[in-house]
Protein backbone atom coordinates (compact mmCIF):
# COMPACT_ATOMS: atom_id res chain seq x y z
CA UNK A 1 0.00 0.00 0.00
CA UNK A 2 1.46 3.45 -0.95
CA UNK A 3 1.38 6.37 0.99
CA UNK A 4 -1.48 7.78 0.04
CA UNK A 5 -3.33 5.10 -0.17
CA UNK A 6 -2.55 4.64 3.14
CA UNK A 7 -3.68 8.21 4.03
CA UNK A 8 -6.63 7.72 1.95
CA UNK A 9 -7.97 4.68 4.22
CA UNK A 10 -7.37 6.29 7.09
CA UNK A 11 -8.98 9.54 5.92
CA UNK A 12 -12.19 7.71 4.48
CA UNK A 13 -12.03 5.47 8.02
CA UNK A 14 -12.63 8.91 10.34
CA UNK A 15 -15.01 10.29 7.73
CA UNK A 16 -16.90 7.07 8.02
CA UNK A 17 -16.48 8.03 12.02
CA UNK A 18 -17.61 10.89 11.83
CA UNK A 19 -20.43 10.48 9.64
CA UNK A 20 -21.78 7.58 12.14
CA UNK A 21 -21.67 10.46 15.00
CA UNK A 22 -23.38 12.64 12.78
CA UNK A 23 -26.35 10.71 12.59
CA UNK A 24 -26.13 9.14 16.34
CA UNK A 25 -26.74 12.77 17.63
CA UNK A 26 -28.86 14.00 15.25
CA UNK A 27 -31.18 10.75 15.94
CA UNK A 28 -30.73 11.54 19.40
CA UNK A 29 -31.44 14.76 19.53
CA UNK A 30 -34.53 14.50 17.32
CA UNK A 31 -35.61 11.76 19.84
CA UNK A 32 -35.50 14.34 22.46
CA UNK A 33 -37.62 16.74 20.82
CA UNK A 34 -39.80 14.54 19.91
CA UNK A 35 -40.35 13.56 23.69
CA UNK A 36 -40.62 16.86 25.28
CA UNK A 37 -43.16 17.73 22.57
CA UNK A 38 -45.05 14.78 23.78
CA UNK A 39 -44.92 16.11 27.57
CA UNK A 40 -46.44 19.05 29.19
CA UNK A 41 -43.57 19.26 31.86
CA UNK A 42 -42.35 22.36 32.52
CA UNK A 43 -38.15 22.66 32.72
CA UNK A 44 -38.31 25.53 35.10
CA UNK A 45 -40.04 23.41 37.64
CA UNK A 46 -39.35 19.40 36.51
CA UNK A 47 -35.92 17.86 38.11
CA UNK A 48 -35.06 16.13 35.39
CA UNK A 49 -35.99 19.35 32.95
CA UNK A 50 -32.28 21.15 33.42
CA UNK A 51 -30.74 17.73 32.94
CA UNK A 52 -32.80 17.10 29.48
CA UNK A 53 -31.43 21.20 28.15
CA UNK A 54 -28.24 20.36 29.14
CA UNK A 55 -28.32 17.08 27.43
CA UNK A 56 -29.75 18.71 24.47
CA UNK A 57 -26.93 21.50 24.90
CA UNK A 58 -24.46 19.37 24.86
CA UNK A 59 -25.75 16.80 22.12
CA UNK A 60 -26.22 19.95 19.58
CA UNK A 61 -22.30 21.28 20.72
CA UNK A 62 -20.99 17.96 19.49
CA UNK A 63 -23.23 17.69 16.73
CA UNK A 64 -21.50 21.46 15.45
CA UNK A 65 -18.24 19.72 16.17
CA UNK A 66 -18.41 16.42 14.26
CA UNK A 67 -20.00 18.70 11.16
CA UNK A 68 -17.04 20.26 11.37
CA UNK A 69 -14.34 17.68 11.59
CA UNK A 70 -16.47 15.81 8.73
CA UNK A 71 -15.51 18.66 6.61
CA UNK A 72 -11.94 19.01 7.80
CA UNK A 73 -12.01 15.74 6.70
CA UNK A 74 -13.10 15.75 3.30
CA UNK A 75 -11.07 18.68 2.54
CA UNK A 76 -7.91 16.38 3.38
CA UNK A 77 -9.56 13.83 1.12
CA UNK A 78 -9.55 16.52 -1.87
CA UNK A 79 -6.38 18.09 -0.80
CA UNK A 80 -4.79 14.17 -1.38
CA UNK A 81 -6.61 13.49 -4.44
CA UNK A 82 -5.07 16.72 -6.12
CA UNK A 83 -2.00 16.37 -4.89
CA UNK A 84 -1.42 19.40 -2.28
CA UNK A 85 -1.65 16.82 0.98
CA UNK A 86 0.64 16.78 3.60
CA UNK A 87 2.18 20.47 2.81
CA UNK A 88 1.74 23.09 5.24
CA UNK A 89 -0.31 25.89 3.95
CA UNK A 90 1.48 28.79 5.42
CA UNK A 91 4.79 27.86 5.12
CA UNK A 92 5.18 25.16 2.37
CA UNK A 93 6.91 22.73 4.30
CA UNK A 94 6.27 18.76 4.52
CA UNK A 95 3.76 18.09 7.51
CA UNK A 96 5.39 14.69 9.48
CA UNK A 97 3.81 11.63 8.73
CA UNK A 98 3.42 11.13 12.19
CA UNK A 99 1.60 14.12 12.60
CA UNK A 100 -0.86 13.18 9.60
CA UNK A 101 -1.49 10.05 11.49
CA UNK A 102 -3.07 11.71 14.71
CA UNK A 103 -4.64 14.53 12.31
CA UNK A 104 -4.87 13.59 8.76
CA UNK A 105 -6.80 16.75 8.32
CA UNK A 106 -3.86 18.99 9.20
CA UNK A 107 -3.30 21.75 7.18
CA UNK A 108 -0.53 23.13 9.15
CA UNK A 109 2.91 21.76 10.63
CA UNK A 110 3.09 21.90 14.26
CA UNK A 111 5.14 25.09 14.30
CA UNK A 112 3.14 27.27 11.69
CA UNK A 113 0.02 25.82 13.77
CA UNK A 114 1.51 26.74 17.08
CA UNK A 115 2.32 30.55 15.45
CA UNK A 116 5.76 30.25 15.11
CA UNK A 117 7.71 31.72 12.18
CA UNK A 118 9.63 29.12 10.20
CA UNK A 119 12.78 30.92 8.13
Amino acid sequence: MSTAEHFLALIDGRIAREEAQIEGLASAIEKMRVARSLTTADDEHDPEGSTVSLDQARDAALLVHARSALSELQAARDRLRGGTYGRCERCGREIPAARLEVRPEARLCVPCSEGRARS
